[in-house]
């Protein structure tokens, strides 16, 4: 029994079945710091984009400030990963979220004092990816530690839903702020949230089995990669985040487009677009919360598909109510789609490589958004914002099918039809052969 389920077993309370991680005492103050984070990001998010916009006009110069701070992330991520592994992960996070908090405090009194420059915000959003190269991994890694395996699925969903709460409130905060002060605010408060959470993170006393790294060692990260490549839900979970990362997750680029040129709503219309993608995303979360069922690479395609079929049906909606209802349904998928994988990843690692193994899903994730954000911002440019996103749309229910495909494939699967079937059941099986 693990340090987490001991605790847990200990208690006389029970948490209903969509919060059971919340049984672990160290995982409710982790994820009550990550809900004052997770809005400060993204009041900082709303922030940085409108700033670039306004300070350059481009759509594109947008998405570079996107690809910047994913960049790193793209180049260097792999080597995060051992980081994590390596190093007592609690450590980690006090050194890199100090660092988070120091970024955001320098953008922030850059844009009160009128001195920001389109490069400042390029040269920040790059320092914070490098940031990122190493603490998301640690972070992922570090909520298997402090709830263990038996209630790992059930966490990711409750940070994913602390997630995109956040990703609902921050958003309309910072366009109040925007319109109220300037951007300048938005910057501060993520500020103070990044040290909140080196406050909460200093509280927490993880067991001392779980403190310890791996010892350094040659080929710790090629025997990371050997792993993955080893297990194959693992490695085709990670081959479809490479295309959400690429294709599904440059919405802030597409939704200033349209709240810029299409719809003409400013501001407030872009944190409008981003808050009702946040309603689904957290319905997503909450759903996915709930279930108990074993994951499955199908649910992973079928899902990833729905999301670019409902894409290419918002780049179409001729009004902004549908616009924004198509929204929240993209939201919501692909919420499910991140959550059903961040999960499947994580359960089917060993803990020993688990920091390396969530280093490269978070390269293809994050990284993806360093490659397509620029790109979509291009198209944007040259084509309008309504074909980019059918073309975006388009793409990954594609590419998601083509997987699908190829995963049934290696696995020797095939559909047969059983005309003899008992009653109630249906006469397609996926068999293996």
């Amino acid at each position: 029994m693990t340090a987490a389920a001991a605790e847990s077993h200990r208690r006389s309370i029970h948490w209903p079945r969509t919060l059971a991680a919340l049984e672990v005492r160290n995982y409710r103050l982790f994820l009550s710091s990550q809900i004052v984070a997770t809005t400060g990001l993204w009041m900082q998010r709303i922030a940085q984009d409108w700033l670039v916009l306004e300070l350059t006009g481009s759509v594109t110069a947008v998405g570079v400030a996107v690809a910047l701070q994913f960049l790193p992330v793209l180049v260097f991520g792999l080597f995060g990963g051992v980081i994590a592994d390596r190093y007592p992960k609690r450590r980690i996070l006090l050194v890199t979220q100090s660092l988070a908090a120091a970024l955001a405090l320098t953008m922030g009194v850059l844009a009160l004092t009128g001195a920001v420059q389109s490069w400042h915000v390029f040269l920040v959003a790059a320092l914070l990816g490098f940031v990122t190269v190493v603490d998301n991994p640690t972070r992922q890694a570090f909520v298997s530690e402090l709830v263990g395996p038996d209630r790992i699925r059930n966490a990711v969903s409750l940070n994913s839903s602390v997630f995109q709460f956040g990703a609902l409130l921050g958003p309309a905060l910072s366009g109040l702020l925007i319109h109220a002060v300037g951007q300048g605010w938005s910057f501060l408060i993520n500020a103070a949230a990044c040290l909140l959470v080196v406050a909460i993170v200093g509280i927490i006393r993880v067991p001392a089995q779980s403190t310890g790294g791996t010892a350094p060692a040659k080929g710790q990260l090629r025997a990371g990669l050997v792993y993955i490549a080893h297990t194959s839900e693992v490695a085709w979970t990670i081959v479809l985040v490479g295309v959400m990362g690429v294709l599904g997750l440059n919405m802030p680029v597409i939704l200033a487009a349209f709240a810029n040129n299409e719809f003409a709503t400013g501001v407030s219309g872009y944190s409008m677009f981003n808050s009702l993608t946040a309603v689904g995303a957290l319905a997503g979360a909450l759903l996915s919360a709930r279930r108990t069922e074993v994951l499955r690479l199908r649910m992973l395609v079928s899902t990833l598909t729905g999301l670019g079929v409902v894409l290419a049906l918002a780049s179409i909606a001729p009004t902004i109510w549908l616009f924004g209802a198509l929204l929240a349904g993209c939201g919501m998928l692909s919420l499910l789609f991140l959550t059903g994988a961040n999960s499947l990843v994580q359960t089917r690692s060993d803990a020993g490589v688990r920091g390396r193994v969530m280093s490269v899903y978070i390269l293809v994730l994050l990284g993806g958004q360093a490659v397509g954000s620029p790109a979509v911002g291009w198209l944007i440019d040259h084509f309008g914002a309504r074909p980019s996103m059918f073309l975006c749309g388009g793409l990954i229910a594609m590419v998601a099918m083509v997987t699908g495909l190829a995963i049934a494939r290696h696995a020797h699967l095939g559909l047969e039809v059983d005309l003899h079937r008992e009653h109630g059941r249906s006469p397609l099986h996926i068999v293996q052969h």
